[in-house]
């Protein structure tokens, strides 16, 4: 597959043009309309890379867990959480290789964006030789939500702007914001429109600042609602951000989704298949996404390895308005990590794991995967209730 250039395009700023009522007009002067044209110098450079990380059979490896989060995976391999450790294995998920045949884009941490391997290559230079674009996390993390049910808003907007031309320089092209909606909460109100609201500020300012904003409300998996409750949730969620989206006049051209899939609660009687999972989740997208947007790139949600990934393969039986693949986590690294064990003399077969994996999701984005052959452990859920970054 030839590599994508991710060089900076520059394009000329598109000015404001006022439409002011004509003399005769119905229309008072004192109500002149003004159409608000949001351009950016980096609109081109956008569209290309949310076109190459929405490229075709390919999707993302997430690996932007925060230290604490990062101290959890290594703890159940018995290792410590120092730097050193965190740096060993990213080193092995992003030194695999033949990833970039089945990976287009990585989601960093901050720690991660600035380190380098062993051998003193930036992380950023790998992926980028990998045909890999580089992702930064940049959100603060979950705080509670004042007045309301108990839920949680995301900060990390206050100097957003300034850290993501940082990023930028550092080579990321693409950025994440995590927030979460819960439904046994609610969800209240307040609390989607918080959620609609920050997230469309946050893309507004990554794309002012040369990065493709992954646009990521979660609702959480927990609970026991039916699936058609999920639905009801996950439509008013998604008209809220995209009423956002477009009041900060986002170019939805260069932004990226990352969805839950529309599932029952984790703790519902009846499980469904991956034909009603598609079912219910492409008609939720359908109602509510523009076809505009490049790429849905769904995340795992504590799904095992092999749900999210027959999931993924339903919704990809038929053509789709837009790019409909992954940016998984847990159910890309679960097996990896307890095939490491923290030993070098494991890092190959932990990176053939890591190929196992994303190509498995790589033929799921196709359409084209059979989950004839999967080992148990990669059958095995991952569902964490309140689960954190």
């Amino acid at each position: 597959m030839a590599s994508a250039k991710l060089n900076s395009l520059s394009s000329q700023w598109i000015a404001n043009n006022p439409f002011s009522s004509r003399r005769g007009s119905s229309v008072s002067s004192t109500r002149n309309l003004s159409l608000p044209i949001r351009a950016s110098s980096y609109s081109d450079e956008l569209v290309l890379t949310a076109k190459t990380v929405a490229s075709r059979g390919r999707g993302i490896l997430a690996i932007d867990e925060s230290n604490a989060t990062a101290g959890k995976r290594l703890a159940s391999i018995g290792l410590d959480n120092t730097e050193a450790n965190r740096q060993a294995y990213r080193q092995l998920l992003l030194t695999t290789p033949g990833l970039g045949e089945y990976v287009s884009g990585s989601i960093l941490f901050e720690e991660t964006l600035y380190q380098s391997t062993t051998d003193g290559k930036k992380f950023v230079d790998v992926l980028r030789e990998g045909n890999i674009v580089p992702g930064i996390k940049v959100d603060k993390g979950l705080v509670p939500l004042p007045g309301s049910n108990n839920e949680s808003w995301c900060q990390g907007l206050d100097g957003l702007a300034s850290r993501s031309a940082e990023y930028y320089k550092q080579g990321a092209r693409f950025a994440k914001w995590r927030t979460v909606v819960s439904i046994p909460s609610g969800p209240s109100a307040l609390a989607i429109k918080e959620a609609a609201w920050g997230l469309a500020r946050y893309a507004a300012i990554s794309q002012d600042n040369g990065l493709v904003p992954i646009v990521e409300p979660e609702i959480l998996l927990d609970g026991d609602h039916p699936i058609e409750r999920t639905l009801e949730v996950a439509e008013k969620v998604w008209s809220e951000v995209f009423f956002y989206l477009a009041q900060n006049n986002v170019l939805f051209e260069g932004i990226l989704l990352k969805p839950s899939m529309v599932t029952p609660g984790a703790e519902h009687k009846e499980k469904a298949s991956p034909e009603t999972i598609a079912k219910y989740t492409l008609t939720m997208l359908k109602r509510r996404v523009p076809p505009a947007v490049p790429g849905i790139m769904f995340l795992s949600g504590g799904q095992s390895e092999v749900e999210a990934t027959l999931n993924l393969n339903a919704m990809n039986q038929s053509p789709n308005p837009w790019h409909v693949s992954f940016s998984y986590a847990r159910a890309l690294q679960n097996s990896v990590l307890k095939t490491w064990q923290g030993r070098p003399e494991n890092v190959e077969a932990a990176q053939k794991s890591l190929l196992v994996r994303a190509k498995a999701n790589s033929l799921a984005q196709l359409g084209r995967y059979s989950a004839e052959g999967e080992n148990e452990e990669a059958k095995a859920g991952m569902f964490v209730k309140g689960y954190t970054y």
